[in-house]
């Protein structure tokens, strides 16, 4: 089945809540227009695009397909919109109200409210936070760890009931897809996956796939894991992502005394 003709706005940069988007519209085969908002310069905290989304975040979308155009934020609502109105054939994602949707909505959630934001943190504290605390490294970086266990039985029980690779019912689906995005950037976090076996390998493969090659170089080239192979590499891409990162918080402390 063709994929449908769309003309769907992406407001999108190149961190973990981006990518997935931009690879979940890839995976569909969906047209769509790439607008690029730099983090970097704080873009997303302005006006005309808090408009889009008024939580200040990425990434958003604003479907023009449909009359009249709808505008969507939050990465994990994004994801569920998109399989909802453009996987008629399930190719990502499960018929609604069946067990495996809710089991894959029990994972997006997952993702969101629990490995997202701990790996995130994690982040923050090894990463860019400008006087490092080894209690909050410790702390987030543990909590990733416990999160990828978590992963790595899952995969281990689906594959015990002859369910393959995939978190959910036996196929790739949208719940991949979204953890992923998380756990390709865990040397960023400072986590090593290696460890987790099922996980490594679930995370290869779908490395390989090509919507998701495209889709993480987009809107530009992805540059962590290359950076993070020289120690040079790793401090000059360290420096320049804490220096903005850390204009941000100053400019949301003072917006929020």
């Amino acid at each position: 089945m063709a994929p449908p003709q769309t003309n769907i706005d992406l407001y999108t940069s190149g961190t973990p809540n981006g990518q997935k988007i931009n690879c979940t519209l890839e995976e569909l085969g969906l047209k769509y227009n790439v607008h690029k908002i730099d983090i970097s310069k704080n873009e997303q905290k302005e006006e005309r695009y808090l408009k889009i989304n008024p939580n200040g975040r990425i990434p958003a979308i604003v479907d023009n397909t449909v009359n009249p155009p709808k505008r969507i934020f939050e990465g994990g609502a994004i994801m569920l919109y998109l399989t909802a109105r453009y996987d008629p054939s399930h190719s990502i994602s499960f018929p609604y109200d069946s067990s495996e949707y809710w089991e894959m909505v029990e994972w997006i959630v997952w993702m969101q409210s629990g490995l997202g934001p701990m790996q995130g943190q994690a982040n923050h504290f090894y990463r860019y936070a400008p006087k490092k605390i080894g209690y909050a490294i410790d702390r987030y970086q543990t909590e990733t760890k416990r999160l990828y266990q978590v992963l790595e039985e899952r995969l281990a029980e689906q594959e015990g009931k002859g369910q393959g690779l995939w978190l959910v019912g036996g196929k790739y689906t949208i719940a991949d897809l979204c953890c992923f995005s998380w756990v390709n950037w865990a040397e960023w976090a400072g986590v090593e996956t290696k460890p987790f076996a099922r996980m490594q390998k679930w995370l290869e493969t779908i490395q390989q796939r090509p919507a998701v090659e495209k889709g993480v170089n987009i809107p530009d080239k992805f540059e962590m894991k290359e950076a993070m192979k020289t120690k040079e590499g790793e401090e000059e891409y360290t420096k320049y992502h804490s220096s903005w990162v850390m204009r941000g918080q100053e400019a949301d402390q003072e917006n929020h005394k």
